[in-house]
C-alpha cells in the first residue's frame, strides 16, 4: 500500500543540557555550536526543508533562547548588511528564516525522547511527522530524511533511520532485530535500548532520524504510565508498544554520519565540511599538513 500523506513537520528535540560541552554551553545550547560558521541545528533544518517538512517544532527548555532568535528575523542585523552592501551575508541569513515556519513547546522537565515528542501532540495533530535528533549530522544526497520519507510512503508505517555499528558500539544505542525486505529496507521484529555487546540481537543501530505516525501518542501516554527504572519516558519503549499494532521498518540511510552529541564526533565534523568548503579546502589542508597530518581520513567520499 502507497502512502501519499506528504510529512511536513519535523520535530525537533532540543531541551538537553549539553553537559558533554562544559563550560561551552553554561551559557550557550549546545545545538548552537558551530560547525565552521553554522549552528549544529541549522544543519538538520536544512535537511528538513530539502525533505519536503518546512513546518519546524523545536521542543526546549530553559536557556534555549539562543536557537529561538536564530531562526528569528533580526531587523537590526539586516538593515546593518543592507547598509554595508554584504548583499550574500544578508540573503543567506534571511533564507532560513523565510522558509520555515517554526512552533516552539517547552518540554519542562528533561524526561527522555518519548516525553520530548509526546509534549509535541497538540502541534503535530493527526498527520505524519518526522523527528529529528540534531547531534546526528548526515550529510547526504538525497537528504537523509527525504530517504526515509520515500520508503514512508512505499511501506505505509514508520520508519527509523538505522546503520550498521562496530559490535562493540551497540550498547550505545537502540538496535534492532529485523528481517530486511530489500536492500536497505528492515521491517522490525523487535528492538532494544543500549543492550549489553553479548544480548544485542545486530548490529543495526537507530540514529537520529524518525518517520512517525500520530498513533505514536497513544502508545507513549501507555509508555508514560510504565516510566523506566530513569524515571524517564523512552522512545523505543513507545515504539515496542506501537510494534505490537502495526508494522515498523528500518532504512539504512546512504550518507556520512557525525555525532557531535560528543567533542570527538563534533571535532570530526568540523573538519569533514571545512574540507568540503571550496573557500576553506585547499588552506586548511595545507594546515593539517604542516601539523604532519598529512590527507585525513574521511575526506574521500
Amino acid at each position: 500500500m502507497m502512502s501519499h500523506t506528504p510529512v511536513r513537520k519535523a520535530v525537533f528535540p532540543a531541551a538537553g543540557l549539553g553537559t558533554r560541552f562544559l563550560p561551552a554551553t553554561k551559557a550557550q545550547p549546545k545545538e548552537m555550536l558551530p560547525l565552521v560558521d553554522k549552528p549544529i541545528i541549522q544543519y538538520s533544518v536544512e535537511e528538513a526543508l530539502a525533505s519536503g517538512a518546512n513546518n519546524i517544532i523545536l521542543v526546549t527548555g530553559r536557556g534555549k533562547n539562543a536557537i529561538e532568535d536564530h531562526f528569528d528575523v533580526s531587523v537590526e542585523l539586516e538593515t546593518f548588511l543592507e547598509a554595508r552592501g554584504k548583499k550574500d551575508l544578508l540573503a543567506e541569513i534571511r533564507n532560513i528564516s523565510n522558509l520555515i515556519n517554526v512552533a516552539y513547546v517547552r518540554q519542562g522537565e528533561p524526561l527522555g525522547l518519548g516525553h520530548a515528542v509526546l509534549v509535541t501532540k497538540e502541534l503535530v495533530g493527526d498527520e505524519p511527522f518526522a523527528v529529528i535528533l540534531a547531534d546526528d549530522v548526515i550529510d547526504a544526497t538525497p537528504p537523509a530524511l527525504k530517504q526515509m520519507i520515500d520508503v514512508f510512503h512505499e511501506v505505509d508505517g514508520p520508519v527509523l533511520a538505522i546503520e550498521e555499528v562496530p559490535h562493540e558500539n551497540v550498547s550505545s544505542y537502540g538496535v534492532i532485530d529485523a528481517e530486511e525486505v530489500r536492500p536497505g529496507v528492515y521491517r522490525i521484529r523487535d528492538m532494544v535500548e543500549k543492550p549489553p555487546v553479548d544480548e544485542a540481537p545486530s548490529n543495526l543501530a537507530i540514529i537520529g532520524r524518525y518517520v512517525l505516525t500520530p498513533d505514536i501518542f497513544p502508545a507513549l501516554e501507555e509508555t508514560a504510565r510504565e516510566k523506566d527504572r530513569t524515571g524517564e519516558i523512552q522512545l523505543t519503549n513507545g515504539l515496542r508498544r506501537l510494534l505490537k499494532q502495526r508494522p515498523i521498518y528500518g532504512c539504512k540511510v546512504d550518507g556520512v554520519r557525525h555525532d557531535t552529541g560528543n567533542k570527538l564526533g563534533f571535532l570530526k565534523a568540523v573538519v569533514y565540511f571545512a574540507l568540503k568548503r571550496s573557500d576553506l579546502a585547499q588552506p586548511f589542508r595545507e594546515y593539517l599538513r604542516e601539523l604532519g597530518l598529512g590527507e585525513p581520513a574521511g575526506t574521500r567520499r
